[in-house]
C-alpha cells in the first residue's frame, strides 16, 4: 500500500475540491444516483454491497476489490443502477410503435424493463404480448433448418449465459455466434495468442502500484474505467511514472480528483508525467521508432530476449530498414519524442503497458498490438512483479465471453475451431459440433444485407449504434425473416420493421439469477456474484435458460443434452470444458473468486506458445496516405458506458455530443471559432457538428461514438480479427 503522507508534488491544484475548475462533480453524481433509484433504494444498496459490478471489467466484491483496502465505487456503476432497479414498462406503448420512432435510446430505456414476451408479425403496427410457450414455438419454427446467427453483448452478461448460449447455438448446427469482444479487443486476442500464447492480461492491477512506469497507449481510463484512477493515485504516491501515447491529451488523464480518497478529492492528482502525441493511425510508426531507439542504444534486455523469445533478429532488421523520416511522417511524432519514451523504458526496471480501443479499432489493429508486445519482450516486462501487458477491458463480460466460446472463431477455452477441437466438444456434449469458423458479428450483418442470413438472435446490444454505417445495419436487419431480441429494456433496433417476425424476450439481470453467476475481470479473476434479494420483473428469464430452451424446442431430440438445471450445473460443466477455469465450480457465495494463472502469467519463464518462447513480430508500417486538406477522424467516448450516453456534455473537456474536437492550430488555420458549424465528409458519408478546440494533434479530429458512426465505412475491417475500423479520412467544410 502506498504512503499515507500528503505529497503536494502530485497535487493538481491548491483549490479545495478543484472549485471553479473544469472537472466532473463526483459528489453530484452520487446525488443523481440516489435520486435515480427512488422507490428501490434498499435494493440498489444491496446490489452495490452484495453484487459484482456489471460495469467495466475491474471486478468487485460488493464495494471492495483485491487491489487495495478502499471503497471501490465509480460513476459508471452508479449510472447503471436504474437499469437494475427500474420497474416494468407499460407494454401497451408497444401496440403501435410509430410513436416511438426517433426516440433516443435513453428515452426508450426510461420506459422501464421488458416484462413479457412480445411478438410483431410482418406488416403489423406493433407488438402483442404472448406466452413463453408461444414465443418459443415461433422462434423454433423460424430457426429450424435456417441460416441464422447469434450475437451477445457484454452488458453485464455473466460467464454462465455466454457458455450456455454458445453451446445452444452449436447444438443447432452452426458456429455463427459472436460477442462484443469482436468489436473491442479481438485484435488483442489474435495478436496475443500468436505472440505469447494467451489472450489475456499477463499481470494484475496491483502491479500498477510501485511499478517504475505505466504506459497508456490509445487508452483513457479516466472516462472508461474511472475507478482505476484510484490505482493511479496510489501508483503516483509510490513514485510510479506515467506516460501516455495518444492523439488527444485527455484532460482526465492529466488531472483527476479521486472522490473516495481524501487527499485526491481535495487537491486532485497530476496523473500523466509524459505525453506523446501521435497521429490517429500512427501508433506503429511511433512504437517501431521507440523499438529502433531501444536497439540502437543497447537498451534491450539481452538475457531475456536470448533465453525466452524468438524472432528478434527479424525485427531488428525490419526496424533498421525503416527510416526515421518514414516513422516520423506516419506517427506525427519526432525522432526525439520516440527517444524520450525509449529512454523511459530503457531506464525502467519494471513497466506495465496498457492499451484499449485506440489501438484495436483499426484496419491493422493486430499489428498495433504486435508492436506493443515487441516493446515488452525487448525489455523483459512480462512474467514478474510490477510488469505486464494489459489489454484493459471496458465491459464486465468481454474477457469471459470469448473464453466461454461465444465466438465465431473460437470454442470454449479460446481453442481455434478445427476438426480436432470440434470433435473434442462433440464427444463432450453428445451432439455434432461444426468444425469450421462461423460468421463474426459484422459478417452476420453483411450476410443479412445480401439475403444470405434468415434469422438473427441478438442478446442485448444495438447494431444500429455500435457498428459503422447505421443505415446499412438497419437495412440488413429489415431483411431478416426472424429476429429474436433478448434484453432487459427496449432498444431502437427492436423497432425496425422486418420481412418476418420480430420477437422480444425479457431477460433477467445478473443480480436476479437464482444460483448466482460469475464474471471474469480484466486481471483474469473469476468472481462470484450472488442472487440479490429484491423485486422481480414480470416473466423475465435468465438468458442461459432462454438460449437453451430455444435450442431444445428447435431440436427436441437432443433437448436433454442442452438443458441445465441451474447456474451451478453450468459452472461445473465450464470447469470441464475450460481447464484453466479450474475452481469456478466451487464458487457459490459472496466474495468467492479465483484468479486463473495466478498474479502473473508466465512466471515460470515459459510462454504458452508451442515452443514456450515469446514471439517478436516484424511489423511493417501501414501505407496511410493523407491527401492535402484532409483529416483523420477518430471516434471517442464521452460521458457514457458503451453506447449508453449518460450526459450530453462531458465534464472533462466541455464537449457536447455534436462536438468536433480540433487542434487550435487547425481551427485557426481554417478560421473556425469554437462553436462554428462544420460538415465532415468521407466519400458520400457526412456528419455535421460544431468545432471545439482541444489539445489534439494537428491534422486529426475526434467526434463522439456512436453518433459519428455515420461517417464510417462498414467494409473496412482488420484482416484477421475482423474488427471494424472506427476511423475515417475526411474533409472539413464550414456551414
Amino acid at each position: 500500500m502506498s504512503s499515507k503522507r500528503l505529497d503536494p508534488r502530485n497535487w493538481a491544484s491548491w483549490r479545495p475540491f478543484g472549485i471553479g475548475l473544469r472537472k466532473p462533480n463526483n459528489y453530484l453524481e452520487l446525488w443523481k444516483a440516489f435520486r435515480s433509484v427512488k422507490g428501490n433504494r434498499r435494493y440498489a444498496w444491496r446490489i452495490l454491497n452484495q453484487g459484482t459490478c456489471d460495469g467495466c471489467a475491474l471486478g468487485t466484491q460488493g464495494m471492495r476489490d483485491w487491489t487495495m483496502d478502499e471503497i471501490h465505487l465509480c460513476n459508471i456503476r452508479l449510472r447503471l443502477l436504474p437499469l437494475n432497479t427500474m420497474p416494468a414498462m407499460d407494454v401497451s406503448v408497444l401496440r403501435e410503435v410509430s410513436g416511438l420512432a426517433g426516440k433516443k435510446s435513453a428515452e426508450l430505456r426510461e420506459l422501464g424493463r421488458l416484462p413479457y414476451p412480445m411478438l410483431r408479425r410482418a406488416g403489423e403496427a406493433g407488438f402483442t404480448r404472448i406466452s413463453w410457450d408461444e414465443a418459443l414455438r415461433v422462434a423454433a419454427e423460424g430457426l429450424r433448418g435456417t441460416r441464422f446467427g447469434a450475437y451477445l453483448t457484454s452488458r453485464g452478461m455473466p460467464n454462465e449465459n455466454y457458455y450456455a448460449a454458445q453451446k445452444a447455438v452449436r447444438a443447432l448446427g452452426t458456429n455463427n455466434v459472436d460477442n462484443a469482444a469482436r468489436i473491442c479487443h479481438s485484435p488483442s486476442t489474435v495478436a496475443l495468442k500468436q505472440t505469447i500464447g494467451a489472450a489475456a492480461t499477463t499481470c494484475s492491477y496491483s502491479d500498477w502500484i510501485g511499478s517504475d512506469l505505466i504506459v497508456f497507449i490509445g487508452s483513457n481510463p479516466s472516462n472508461n474505467q474511472p475507478v482505476a484512477m484510484k490505482y493511479l493515485y496510489h501508483a503516483k504516491k509510490e513514485g510510479t511514472r506515467i506516460a501516455m501515447v495518444n492523439a488527444y491529451r485527455e484532460p482526465g488523464m492529466d488531472k483527476y480528483w479521486v472522490p473516495s480518497n481524501a487527499e485526491s478529492a481535495v487537491f486532485g492528482t497530476k496523473i500523466t508525467d509524459e505525453f506523446f502525441g501521435v497521429n490517429v493511425g500512427g501508433d506503429i510508426g511511433f512504437l517501431n521508432g521507440v523499438l529502433k531507439h531501444l536497439i540502437e542504444n543497447d537498451w534491450v534486455d539481452k538475457a531475456f530476449v536470448d533465453q525466452r523469445t524468438s524472432g528478434f533478429e527479424d525485427v531488428r532488421r525490419a526496424v533498421a530498414g525503416q527510416s526515421w523520416e518514414e516513422l516520423e511522417a506516419l506517427s506525427g511524432a519526432s525522432r526525439d519524442d520516440m527517444l524520450r519514451l525509449a529512454r523511459m523504458l530503457g531506464e525502467a526496471r519494471s513497466a506495465v503497458l496498457v492499451w484499449s480501443m485506440g489501438i484495436t479499432q483499426h484496419a491493422y489493429g493486430e499489428d498495433n498490438v504486435r508492436a506493443i508486445v515487441n516493446l515488452a519482450l525487448a525489455r523483459g516486462f512480462v512474467g514478474r512483479d510490477k510488469c505486464g501487458l494489459m489489454p484493459i477491458r471496458g465491459h464486465s463480460g468481454v474477457q469471459g465471453g470469448a473464453e466461454m466460446g461465444a465466438y465465431a472463431t473460437g470454442l470454449p477455452g479460446g481453442l481455434p475451431i478445427t476438426p480436432e477441437n470440434a470433435a473434442k466438444f462433440t464427444d463432450m456434449w453428445g451432439f455434432e459440433v461444426p468444425d469450421t469458423p462461423g460468421l463474426t458479428a459484422t459478417d452476420m450483418i453483411d450476410a443479412a444485407h445480401r439475403g444470405d442470413l434468415d434469422a438473427l438472435v441478438s442478446s442485448g446490444g444495438n447494431f444500429l449504434e455500435v457498428l459503422p454505417d447505421p443505415a446499412y445495419c438497419r437495412e440488413a436487419l429489415s431483411r431478416l425473416r426472424l429476429r429474436v431480441h433478448i434484453d432487459i429494456v427496449l432498444s431502437s433496433q427492436m423497432l425496425v420493421p422486418g420481412e418476418g417476425d420480430v420477437l422480444l424476450l425479457p431477460a433477467q439481470t445478473r443480480y436476479e439469477m437464482v444460483g448466482g453467476v460469475t464474471e471474469t475481470s480484466t486481471e483474469r479473476r473469476i468472481i462470484f456474484s450472488p442472487e440479490v434479494e429484491g423485486p422481480r420483473i414480470g416473466e423475465a428469464w435468465p438468458e442461459w435458460k432462454i438460449f437453451t430452451e430455444l435450442a431444445a424446442q428447435t431440436r427436441p431430440e437432443i433437448s436433454a443434452k442442452i438443458r441445465f438445471t441451474g447456474t451451478p450445473q453450468i459452472r461445473a460443466e465450464i470447469e470441464k470444458a475450460v481447464p484453466f477455469y479450474e475452481g469456478i465450480a466451487g464458487l457459490s457465495k459472496f466474495g468467492d473468486n479465483v484468479q486463473y494463472g495466478g498474479r502473473h502469467l508466465f512466471a515460470d519463464g515459459r510462454f504458452q506458445t508451442p515452443d514456450g518462447l515469446g514471439r517478436f513480430s516484424a511489423v511493417e508500417p501501414p501505407a496511410l496516405e493523407r491527401p492535402d486538406g484532409t483529416f483523420m477522424v477518430a471516434t471517442r467516448r464521452g460521458k457514457q458506458f458503451n453506447s449508453m450516453v449518460h450526459e450530453r456534455r462531458d465534464a472533462f473537456n466541455n464537449a457536447v455530443r455534436e462536438a468536433v474536437l480540433m487542434s487550435a492550430y487547425d481551427a485557426d488555420r481554417l478560421g473556425l471559432p469554437d462553436g462554428a458549424r462544420v460538415e465532415l465528409r468521407s466519400g458520400g458519408r457526412t456528419y455535421q457538428g460544431r468545432v471545439l478546440r482541444a489539445p489534439l494533434m494537428p491534422g486529426n479530429l475526434q467526434i463522439h461514438w456512436p453518433e459519428g458512426n455515420v461517417l464510417l465505412d462498414e467494409s473496412r475491417r482488420s484482416p484477421q480479427a475482423r474488427i471494424p475500423d472506427y476511423n475515417a479520412l475526411v474533409t472539413v467544410r464550414p456551414l
